[in-house]
């Protein structure tokens, strides 16, 4: 009997090590889980940072384009020989006085019609169609342009901006600033007749 009591505490013991030697997880792995758990969030906040600044960039660059094909088009629809009238190199550093309102329909000369499409165009340009307060917030940010007539037929629109980033190339352009570190530009040129 004695050498079956033996046998059950020796079995009941054995029992008890397998139990005990796997209790949970240890301060160990769960701080392994962590630092692996908050890596993850901290790229996946990088990478939502790094998102938002190419959507940014990206919007600035869809609205240089839009605004390059918006003059070229105003241009077109004004009488051919008057093109040489909107050569410019320094639209977007003042807005100049409002104009009166001139279109077509009303019977606007030539002249008029330019002066008008510029100015709302340099409205647009600088943002100062749209505005938070005071401060102008519908535009590019610090944006520059220029526009070129040759031979009153060939158009060349130039339109700068400031970046988020800085680039590594010094692109120069003749017509507007030299554009180093953060400035991106648009260039849109066009024949009209």
């Amino acid at each position: 009997m004695s050498q079956r009591v033996n046998t059950q505490s020796v079995n009941i013991r054995k029992l008890n090590k397998r139990t005990t030697k796997q209790g949970g997880m240890t301060f160990i792995e769960v701080l392994i889980a962590l630092v692996i758990m908050v890596t993850g969030i901290l790229g996946a906040v990088a990478m939502q940072a790094t998102a938002k600044k190419g959507s940014f960039d990206a919007m600035q660059r869809s609205l240089a384009s839009s605004l390059g094909q918006d003059i070229v088009e105003r241009m077109r629809s004004n009488d051919a020989t008057t093109l040489i009238s909107y050569k410019g190199a320094n639209y977007g550093e003042a807005l100049g006085a409002p104009v009166p309102a001139c279109n077509a329909i009303a019977g606007c000369s030539s002249a008029n019609m330019i002066t008008n499409d510029i100015y709302e165009w340099e409205m647009a340009l600088m943002g100062a169609n749209v505005k938070n307060g005071t401060n102008n917030v519908g535009g590019l940010v610090e944006a520059r342009a220029c526009i070129d007539v040759v031979n009153n037929s060939e158009v060349t629109v130039v339109i700068t901006w400031e970046g988020r980033t800085k680039t590594k190339s010094d692109l120069y352009s003749a017509d507007c600033s030299s554009l180093k570190g953060e400035r991106r530009q648009v260039l849109v040129e066009a024949f009209i007749y």
